[in-house]
């Protein structure tokens, strides 16, 4: 049957025109969805003060940089704390074994080739000195003990909140594809601040003049992105490859040097569009199709890595130009406790119900060293 623009109905005929005809659907076209907020789900506590706090922890390093090398086999360090007498180390990429003998400082005296090792190069300024182990002497008394002391890390909480106003007409009357009026608007409102709680939890920045919030300036929290500090990849800095589209080697590199930090457990790989296409590019040399092949696939959901396996998630809220590496294990979004998203009635002043739908959330990451952000890509 050829398309006349008229409905029929189900046995063929056509139906009687009418004046107006408006379907009982309201269709809405709007950027509310909340990826990550959706994969990370619910927590399994809320925040109990509006100034959150956790403690961190990590254990000794056993690693150091040197600074100097001068014979007869003296070795300076930036720092000697973490070293020991008897510790077996490793300078840079050699396969050489040392033993420190005496430490003055900064300064550690060594035995080249220890155990019949092949001595390396002289070490470097810039070198990783690596411990290996510190052997133990048999009966030998107690070595002086070592800790770590733990660090109270913060965030604050944000209120986020939208009103909702209908007249007592609006309330009265039948609505086209609206059953309630007051309960489409809080839907409406509660979509907008859940899809800007998820920016916040990216894109969030901390007042840092008055963070706890006053009469003039409200609580806003830290976002993901202002919380990675150790972990900050750009192109073409510090030997990270200067290519401004992401490549496989540029993704690859941030995923070894974040578990060469301590990091073992990146399985969140959140991009806004141009980077998932460049994402989804790494496959292209590799991509075959047949004959019968009728469907065209280009889209890469999951990234394998030695490092990890990683899930690509899209979200619109991610600035073009980055990439975040995230452990989701290590990531919370809390709400104040008994201030989750709720609608609020407003006393009446008039022909109308009024009401606040509203809520109080901020973001837990832990350990920020073990997640990463690629940025100053072509956006």
């Amino acid at each position: 049957m050829p398309f006349t623009g008229k409905a029929t109905s189900s046995a063929g005929t056509t139906l009687p025109e009418i004046a107006e005809h408006v379907a009982d659907l309201v269709a809405i076209a709007a950027a509310t969805e909340t990826p990550l907020l959706d994969l990370l789900g619910d927590p399994s506590r809320p925040a109990r003060s509006v100034i959150h706090e956790w403690l961190e922890d990590a254990p000794l390093p056993n690693t150091g940089i040197v600074e100097s090398y001068a014979d007869p086999d003296s070795l300076n360090v930036e720092d000697g704390s973490p070293f020991r007498v008897n510790d077996h180390i490793r300078v840079g990429t050699s396969t050489e074994v040392m033993r420190i003998d005496a430490i003055s400082g900064t300064e550690l005296q060594v035995t080249r080739g220890f155990g019949g090792t092949a001595e390396g190069s002289d070490p470097a300024a810039g070198d990783i000195v690596t411990i290996i182990g510190n052997p133990t002497i048999e009966g030998a008394d107690a070595d002086v003990s070592r800790f770590t002391t733990r660090t109270r890390v913060s965030n604050v909480t944000q209120i986020f909140a939208a009103t909702v106003e209908v007249s007592g007409s609006e309330l009265a009357v039948n609505q086209l594809g609206v059953k309630d009026e007051m309960d489409y608007q809080k839907a409406m409102r509660l979509r907008e601040l859940l899809r800007d709680l998820e920016n916040s939890v990216i894109n969030g920045a901390a007042d840092d003049t008055t963070p706890g919030g006053s009469a003039d300036t409200p609580r806003s929290m830290r976002g993901i992105i202002a919380s990675i500090q150790s972990h900050r990849f750009a192109p073409g800095v510090d030997d990270f490859p200067a290519d401004t589209t992401l490549t496989e080697q540029q993704l690859n590199l941030a995923l070894r040097t974040i578990w060469e930090g301590g990091g073992t457990g990146v399985d969140l790989i959140v991009v806004g569009g141009r980077q998932k296409r460049a994402i989804n590019g790494f496959i292209t040399s590799n991509r075959r199709y047949f004959n019968s092949t009728e469907s065209y696939r280009d889209m890469v959901s999951a990234y394998e890595s030695d490092f990890g396996v990683c899930r690509v998630v899209l979200s619109r809220h991610v600035p073009p130009g980055a990439v975040l590496l995230l452990d989701s294990a290590r990531i919370g979004v809390l709400p104040l406790a008994g201030r989750s998203f709720q609608f609020k009635p407003l006393s009446r002043t008039g022909d109308r119900e009024s009401g606040q739908v509203i809520g109080e959330y901020t973001l837990e990451l832990r350990n920020e060293g073990a997640h990463g952000l690629i940025t100053g890509l072509a956006a």
